[in-house]
């Protein structure tokens, strides 16, 4: 898949939003990517998914996981396209744990999908949780980097769409200082 398909996947589904939004890294956009207006369609997922699996058939990756919410969805779409599991780790008292059972082997190998990375947080969390465990990180996936290129993870990295919207820290925020109501639509509380 190429950018321009992805992009035309988000308008399409009225999932590309201008305004004045604070991110999950707490950063602030004037634009957003709200994938599960996507994700809801069965067969876009399943084709954002193939399309990252893709990216990572040679790699070995006995395990997919994602951090909850964003990333569940697509981290099932890739695990699946790949034949194998699909973990998910979720926040408690705000730190992110591997829970409901999940586990990681030493012998695991795994690929952390995220649906949007921004800064990356909660992919080095995950990352963490992984390596705790004694399992290895063999690359990392996105649907978009809206990084600009610059997210780096010390793994190989593969996204479908690369984009560099700006974002800005609250106090150096143009659309604060313009007034324009601030939206969280993010899943991290």
């Amino acid at each position: 898949m190429k950018n321009a398909e992805v992009m035309e996947m988000f308008k399409k589904r009225g999932a590309f939003l201008s305004g004045h939004f604070r991110l999950t890294s707490g950063l602030h956009s004037g634009h957003y990517l709200q994938c599960a207006l996507v994700l809801q369609y069965a067969e876009d997922a399943e084709r954002l998914g193939k399309a990252i699996g893709d990216k990572f058939k040679k790699d070995g990756i006995t395990v997919v996981a994602g951090p909850a919410i964003g990333g569940i969805i697509i981290a099932h779409e890739v695990a699946a396209a790949l034949g194998v599991r699909c973990i998910f780790g979720e926040r408690e008292d705000g730190k992110m744990k591997l829970r409901r059972g999940f586990q990681v082997k030493p012998t695991d190998k795994a690929l952390l999908v995220e649906d949007v990375v921004t800064t990356g947080g909660s992919i080095k969390e995950l990352a963490h949780l992984v390596k705790d465990a004694g399992g290895k990180i063999a690359g990392v996936g996105s649907i978009v980097d809206r990084s600009g290129g610059k997210a780096d993870f010390g793994v190989k990295f593969e996204t479908l769409m690369t984009l560099n919207i700006e974002t800005f820290e609250e106090k150096d925020c143009p659309l604060c200082k313009d007034n324009i109501p601030i939206v969280k639509p993010g899943s991290r509380v």
